[in-house]
Order: structure tokens, then sequence, then C-alpha cells
């Protein structure tokens, strides 16, 4: 969760979540945590199971994520979980990336004797043929 919250206050990308600003509860007992973010309506994968999308949208949609994936890697972040779930669209059409909780950073400057890429890498329902073939 801190690692995910970390790259989400970092990244400043229009295709990337961002974590405006953090709430933290005035109890004593410190176990919830309140992030706001940018309001999106939907998923991809909702979109896609209940509208049928133009070619048009398609391609900005495509554009969109290798835009915001372009930003993740030139900053030395690795996101190892993009499926439709963690692409979150408004009515606009505006799409931005989410999930960073298996995200790792691979410039040894983001590197810290905790951070190790593991080979869990991907939700458990989804295998990657490369992944699967090791």
């Amino acid at each position: 969760m801190m690692r995910e919250l970390k790259i989400m206050r970092l990244m400043e990308h229009d295709n990337i979540l961002a974590c405006k600003y953090v709430i933290k509860p005035s109890l004593t007992v410190f176990n919830e945590l309140y992030i706001v973010s940018d309001h999106m309506e939907s998923d991809l994968k909702f979109l896609m199971n209940h509208t049928k999308l133009s070619e048009n949208e398609i391609k900005s949609y495509l554009y969109q994520i290798l835009c915001g994936l372009k930003y993740l890697h030139s900053a030395g972040i690795l996101h190892r979980d993009l499926k439709p779930q963690n692409l979150l669209v408004n009515n606009d059409g505006i799409l931005k990336i989410c999930d960073f909780g298996l995200s790792r950073p691979v410039t040894d400057c983001l590197m810290t004797s905790s951070v190790h890429l593991t080979d869990y890498v991907v939700t458990r329902w989804y295998r990657a043929p490369e992944i699967s073939m090791q």
C-alpha cells in the first residue's frame, strides 16, 4: 500500500491516476487512510462489456495507454499488472492507469534494499505465456 501511494504521489501525467491528497483520520488508533484522486466513472473492462467501442475510441484509448506506459517506464517504474480493470475511463474519453500495488522501480536511484523483483507479477487468474514457460 505504501509503495502504491508513493508512486501515485510522484507520478504527474495526464494518463496516470494522481493522488491529490491523503486524509489521515484524527483517531488515536491509525487503521484507516483516505486517498483523494481524480474522479473516473468506469474502468475499461466495464466499458468493453457494455458498449460497442468505435475504431476511433479504441485508437484513442490505446494511444493513452501507451503514453502512460512510456511515462512510467521513463520514470523507471514497471506496472506489472496492466489489465482492463486497472485502466480507468471517464465520460470525456480520458483514460488513466491505476493500481500500482505490484509496481516496482527498476532504476538504481529508486531501488532500496527492501525492493526486489519477484516472479509473481500479475493477478493469479492470468499468466502471460512467457512467464508460464519458465
